[in-house]
């Protein structure tokens, strides 16, 4: 199975321009995607690019990531309904050089392989050409009627806000980019989103114009949920590639979160699974969905590749930790961020830590808190055994509840019944 077929069964092949499957037939082809450096990390909404990459490199081309130091100056106005917030160039290199650590861990850069993948930074070339150099040497090969054509610079011109000088340039120093990889490394394929393609295709026309070449082109579709919202936001935020910004539980939540319809589509792009393998998993998720396994199988493919095997497992158990009964020593394990993370969205009640100095029996601490209405109550449920304490039953009403039972020297985890959690912080 050539790259195009591989693409294609997954769903990630829109726009073609034609003779681009031909020409990765032909001979080992250097292929680039670009990357905007609007912040220190890319985000999920970047995989589907990564990951055409990935396969690239799979098949044997050379993958060129470019992160775009100059364009990210401009920002792309793409089907966007407002000019962009401009950014510093202290802030660009930040972004710059964040884009770059990431995308390093995914592809091969050995030196030694013939199709080892580079990072191209489109500000290197850019920063020693002139305005003047630019719009004589460049500008004068495509016309604004063309420019005007494309469907993302009509929308805008259109719309309530028009767009500026700076933006409506924007898919002409895009297409430079082409250009220049072009004739400086022999690359011959733009990849990238379907809103791209206004600006893929006029690289293509630098290319044959500038420098009588032939260069190629395909995109794929922009990822969408099949409830018509947002991919890859949450109630939270943006689902970020960076541990920092999204954990690596946050990370498996959200696939695993994912629904029936769209885990079908998910587990195609954004795993390397084999056509077969994925089809017999599809049929297995039909047989018995309740069981999941579709949705658990994405979240470990996917969690495992950005974040490895070890951030994985640990996840899986996080995931557990309300549901299961064996998970105390993973709960002693946690530093606080995991354990706020893993927590979050489970009431929390508070206790002066001088209390728990002096030492509480657990029913008035129970009933203090506010976890349960009354003495009364908490007595009954922790004589029936329905109370646990960081996820170890409670014994009986006389237990004095200190602060050896702390957790990071600042929490405690209560359970009354199956299902009920409260996370106690000692201030």
């Amino acid at each position: 199975m050539n790259l195009i077929e591989e693409l294609r069964w997954r769903g990630m092949l829109q726009d073609m321009m034609p003779g681009t499957e031909e020409q990765l037939q032909k001979e080992m082809t250097t292929a680039y995607i670009g990357f905007d450096p609007t912040a220190e990390s890319l985000h999920i909404g970047s995989l589907v690019p990564i990951l055409l990459l990935v396969h690239l490199q799979k098949a044997g081309h050379k993958p060129l990531a470019l992160v775009g130091g100059a364009t990210g100056m401009v920002g792309d106005p793409s089907f966007k309904a407002e000019e962009r917030k401009m950014l510093d160039l202290e802030t660009l290199a930040k972004n710059v050089a964040g884009i770059k650590a990431q995308l390093e861990r995914f592809l091969d850069f050995d030196p030694a392989k013939p199709n080892a993948a580079e990072m191209v930074n489109n500000f290197d070339w850019f920063q020693n050409i002139t305005f003047l150099d630019f719009i004589r040497d460049t500008g004068k090969h495509i016309t604004v009627n063309y420019m005007m054509a494309k469907d993302s610079v009509k929308k805008r011109i259109e719309g309530d806000n028009g767009m500026s000088f700076t933006e409506f340039t924007y898919q002409l120093i895009q297409g430079y980019d082409f250009y220049h990889l072009y004739t400086a490394k022999n690359c011959k394929l733009q990849m990238g989103g379907s809103d791209q393609w206004g600006n893929i295709v006029t690289g293509t026309e630098l290319v044959r114009r500038k420098a009588g070449g032939e260069a190629f082109a395909f995109t794929c579709p922009l990822i969408k949920k099949a409830d018509g919202t947002k991919f890859g936001k949450t109630e939270s935020g943006t689902v970020w590639l960076d541990a920092k910004r999204t954990s690596p539980y946050q990370f498996y939540q959200f696939w695993l979160n994912t629904t029936d319809v769209d885990a079908e589509s998910y587990i195609r792009i954004f795993t390397f699974l084999p056509q077969a393998e994925v089809e017999e998993l599809i049929a297995q998720h039909r047989e018995n969905p309740g069981q999941r396994s579709l949705q658990k199988r994405l979240a470990q493919e996917v969690t495992t590749f950005i974040h490895g095997e070890k951030e994985y497992e640990f996840a899986v158990k996080a995931s557990e930790l309300l549901f299961r009964n064996d998970t105390a020593e993973l709960l002693v394990e946690m530093n606080e961020e995991q354990l706020l993370d893993v927590l979050a969205g489970v009431p929390q009640v508070e206790v002066p830590k001088s209390d728990l100095e002096a030492g509480k029996d657990i029913v008035s601490l129970l009933a203090e808190t506010g976890i349960f209405p009354s003495k009364g109550e908490a007595r009954k449920m922790v004589q029936g055994g329905g109370v646990s304490m960081n996820k170890n039953k409670i014994d009986g009403i006389e237990t004095v509840i200190n602060t050896t039972a702390l957790l990071r020297d600042k929490y405690i985890l209560f359970q009354k019944g199956k299902r009920n959690y409260y996370l106690l912080k000692a201030i």
